[in-house]
């Protein structure tokens, strides 16, 4: 099936980072809203998606968006899209909700009329009467905004930021789609050292090597869409088989440290469970301590806020001594996110940038010291 409108959902602040990512899969037409980005394709590129997106949270098919202002032109307008198309006559259909600044405010009502509008469209496509409901999983969400419904179906599953490396977490761990925008915001290429040096489990790292060796995040997991029984599996064999092929060696190894003992172990089996094991180089170190004899490097980091780790004291005093180290590399990049307002005063530096992003619920920034580019070779 051809001609797919497509949905890569993105926390806030991030959309460009992700129209970037879809650029470089080759997508020319891509229309960007607030918390997602859309576009058109194919069953290959829905795969492609799901297995590179690297800063998206889902991949979507959207189904249609109409005005819905009471609940019989939201009847109406869902049974009018083309379930039949997609959804088998034994799929299971949970349907999710939401509803913001809309008439229809009820949203468990919104679900009930959706779900008996696909009922209906459903029953009409394939001529039976009775949906079983007990063979593939096709979730669909029902999202009313300003009075506006959008239907989507979701083709991932579990999120992306789901890689299958880190199962088990250190405290405070930050989402591995966020780390992977947070190398991707510092414009790090692979010839620069790379460094995290309050790395904890080790997500930035570990997705700063998946981004240096062209490794496609969800080659190493499953996805919703792949049960499917319209898109052949020999389309997501190739996908798979193409992004293997892509992978490159990694020439200048990451750094990675981090005074816990406890979390910079579980930082190199997660590495290991990632396979990028041989690409970062893991140390138990004070951040006092750290220094590299190389120049022009990138420091991307998630130190603690003092709000779900480290009293206020403790984090001042880091953020003092984070301020210090970078004195003594004048030729590196920092790139620090962080939700403490007094960031800056504390670092001893005012930023280059500052960028709003969300660390789950938590408001932060992220602050840009941008060093000096290497020479031109």
């Amino acid at each position: 099936m051809d001609g797919l409108n497509l949905i890569a959902t993105a926390p806030f602040g991030l959309e460009a980072v992700v129209k970037r990512e879809l650029v470089n899969l080759g997508i020319d037409t891509i229309t960007t809203h607030n918390g997602y980005v859309e576009y058109e394709g194919d069953p290959l590129l829905l795969a492609q998606s799901n297995l590179w997106l690297r800063s998206a949270d889902r991949v979507l098919i959207k189904m249609g968006a109409f005005k819905a202002e009471t609940f019989d032109e939201l009847f109406e307008g869902t049974k009018a899209l083309p379930w039949g198309q997609l959804l088998p006559a034994d799929a299971a259909f949970p349907v999710e909700g939401r509803s913001v600044k809309s008439r229809l405010s009820s949203v468990p009502a919104c679900q009930r009329i959706v779900k008996k509008a696909i009922v209906e469209s459903l029953r009409d496509a394939h001529g039976i009467l009775e949906l079983l409901e007990d063979g593939p999983l096709y979730s669909i969400e029902v999202s009313i905004q300003s009075d506006v419904a959008l239907l989507t179906i979701d083709t991932s599953g579990a999120g992306l930021n789901k890689r299958g490396y880190r199962p088990i977490n250190a405290r405070a761990p930050i989402k591995e789609t966020l780390a992977a925008a947070l190398v991707q915001l510092s414009r790090w290429l692979p010839h620069r050292p790379f460094a995290d040096p309050l790395c904890g489990s080790g997500t930035i790292a570990i997705e700063a090597a998946l981004i240096g060796q062209n490794m496609a995040p969800g080659i190493n997991r499953s996805f919703a869409a792949e049960v499917w029984d319209w898109i052949p599996e020999r389309t997501w064999t190739d996908a798979r088989t193409h992004a293997v092929s892509l992978r490159r060696p990694l020439a200048e190894p990451i750094l990675a440290s981090d005074i816990d003992p406890g979390v910079v172990q579980l930082a190199k089996e997660n590495a290991s469970r990632a396979g990028v094991q041989d690409s970062i180089i893991f140390d138990t170190l004070d951040i006092r301590h750290f220094h590299s004899d190389q120049p022009y490097g990138c420091i991307v980091t998630n130190p603690p806020y003092g709000e779900r780790l480290g009293t206020a004291e403790e984090v001042e005093a880091l953020y003092r001594t984070m301020g210090r180290v970078k004195k003594n590399m004048e030729t590196w990049s920092w790139f620090v996110i962080t939700s403490h307002p007094q960031f800056e005063k504390l670092f001893g530096s005012k930023a280059d940038k500052k960028r709003k992003l969300y660390n789950g619920r938590i408001q932060t920034n992220l602050y840009q010291y941008l060093g000096p580019l290497p020479p031109r070779t």
